[in-house]
């Protein structure tokens, strides 16, 4: 005897359930790692206290505001070659030239710069804004000045990362601390392998990005200009 078709009520129910889940993941971007000590901590606040509205509230509301700090979307990098993409989401607040963080042991000559600063409500996860090896990654303890002033480049702490594309261009992109930041998270490593727009740190809570590739190369965006990590194109290489 053949088996009884699954009743239609029951099929729409689950086409519609699948697709309400679809919806929600295309919708909610995924959260980063390191975010999750922090929203668990909100939400902890928040069960211990739910007989009190007013701390329930603030448990919640915290949680809420690190799950968007640390959010995470998925991003597409562009398939033309030789273009250098943001490192992060953020405005771009500088372009000139500058010699590269000393700590890396680059030649003494001047590169061209291009600074993203990152407000808190952008994400703030960092990209890699070329394909290539990693050649070094150098950390620098500094100051906590705010990351929008131009000598945060200098004096806050930092941590570089100088990439070497298949061209043998070489590229850095320097993850600086801001006035509230405390901490940068960077899972790239000397001898290891970066893909374009690929997720490879973090700074929590306010920062800066200042990426470096040679000065022949053509600078495509404007001072600010909004940019999207791993998507918008700095500049191209010659």
């Amino acid at each position: 005897m053949a088996r009884p078709a699954r009743p239609p009520a029951v099929e729409d129910h689950s086409s519609e359930l699948s697709r309400f889940v679809d919806l929600v993941r295309s919708t909610v971007p995924p959260i980063h790692p390191a975010g999750l000590p922090f929203i668990a901590g909100g939400l902890g606040v928040a069960a211990v206290g739910r007989r009190n509205r007013l701390v329930r509230a603030v448990g919640l509301t915290a949680a809420g505001a690190c799950a968007g700090f640390f959010r995470h979307p998925p991003r597409v990098p562009p398939t033309r070659p030789g273009l250098v993409v943001a490192p992060a989401d953020g405005l771009v607040t500088l372009i000139d030239e500058a010699v590269p963080p000393a700590e890396l042991n680059l030649p003494d000559v001047p590169m061209k710069r291009v600074s993203i600063f990152l407000s808190i409500f952008d994400a703030h996860v960092q990209r890699a804004p070329v394909a290539g090896d990693v050649v070094s990654v150098k950390y620098r303890p500094g100051q906590f000045q705010s990351a929008d002033k131009a000598s945060a480049s200098v004096e806050n702490e930092r941590n570089s990362v100088w990439i070497r594309t298949a061209d043998g261009v070489d590229v850095v992109a320097v993850q600086i601390a801001g006035l509230i930041a405390r901490r940068i998270v960077c899972s790239a490593y000397a001898g290891g392998t970066l893909a374009l727009g690929e997720t490879y740190g973090l700074i929590r809570f306010g920062s800066r990005l200042d990426t470096f590739f040679p000065a022949d190369a053509n600078v495509i965006v404007e001072r600010g200009q909004r940019a999207i990590g791993g998507e918008t194109a700095l500049a191209e290489l010659r």
